[in-house]
């Protein structure tokens, strides 16, 4: 083990019951200050056989929050305080693709942004830093969420485009096809800027986009009932706590820093020279950069 080892803390990010999973202890609701204003909710804290995880639902419990007005650079900060050091986030979408119906997962590891509300950086005017996302997700994480589903018989892609729209409102026609075209795979509101504040903050990150529809380019989409959406979110949710839970003891014991480099993002990032550097947001940073600010 070398001098950087890490002990892992899992943060998960997703819907509202992500953390009712049979065994968890010590459990406790906290609320953690962010210096970039509220997340989503108050964290909840749980172990499963010593393992530490770190449970925040992305729209509040009862989805309160609709994607746009989703907090993400406070979320992630959150999550960054209390020492997570991966993050597993679910969440559901539409598929964009034949091959992938409803109940299946999708392990995306690459993703087009056509979000235009949100704030997409910690970064700003005072203190610059442009991280590399070529590749934008974990795929040590990948590693470990597709043996998990492999061995629980879930049906499931590993890699694939998840296309992230503002929302709230679904794709129209035109658009929906138009994604299909750019060869996208699934579609849903939340995992961007999510996905490049948590490498902006050093925490590896990897995504499960639980299907749950078809988009509206499918000639059945019209036929799809409330009932059976809500049927595929319940069995979908039953099985992403079953993932957690079985992915939490691959992940758990001291290692080395991440062999993909999501740990040491900022490592060249960082652009705007020391003594240029606003002295306010260097101290907002503590948290997401204090590693290479300190």
């Amino acid at each position: 083990m070398g001098e950087g080892a890490v002990k892992p803390i899992i943060g998960v990010i997703g819907g509202s019951g992500v953390y009712e999973i049979d065994g968890l202890e010590n459990t406790r609701w906290e609320k953690v200050e962010s210096s970039f204003g509220k997340p989503s909710d108050e964290l909840f804290f749980g172990e499963l056989n010593g393992q530490q995880l770190v449970f925040l639902p992305r729209h509040g419990r009862g989805h309160r929050i609709p994607p746009s007005e989703v907090n993400y650079c406070a979320n992630i900060d959150a999550l960054k305080r209390v020492g997570v050091t991966e993050i597993l986030s679910i969440s559901a979408c539409g598929s964009l693709k034949e091959d992938y119906p409803p109940g299946t997962f999708v392990i995306a590891d690459q993703f087009i942004d056509r979000t235009i509300n949100r704030k997409k950086s910690f970064f700003s005017k005072g203190l610059v830093a442009h991280v590399a996302l070529g590749h934008p997700v974990c795929s040590r994480l990948g590693d470990v969420i597709e043996d998990v589903l492999k061995a629980q018989g879930v049906p499931h892609y590993r890699g694939g485009i998840y296309l992230a729209m503002e929302g709230p409102q679904f794709s129209t026609l035109a658009e929906s096809n138009l994604y299909r075209q750019w060869n996208c795979d699934v579609i849903g509101m939340t995992n961007m800027p999510e996905a490049k504040l948590a490498r902006e903050a050093e925490i590896c990150y990897a995504t499960v986009a639980m299907v749950t529809d078809f988009d509206c380019w499918h000639p059945d989409h019209d036929h799809v009932t409330v009932d059976a959406i809500i049927a595929v979110l319940l069995g979908n949710a039953d099985k992403g706590r079953a993932l957690v839970k079985a992915a939490a003891p691959k992940l758990s014991g001291e290692r080395d820093l991440c062999p993909c480099g999501c740990q040491t993002a900022l490592e060249s990032a960082l652009i705007t020279a020391p003594e240029a550097r606003d002295p306010e947001l260097v101290k907002k940073l503590d948290a997401v950069a204090g590693r290479v600010l300190g």
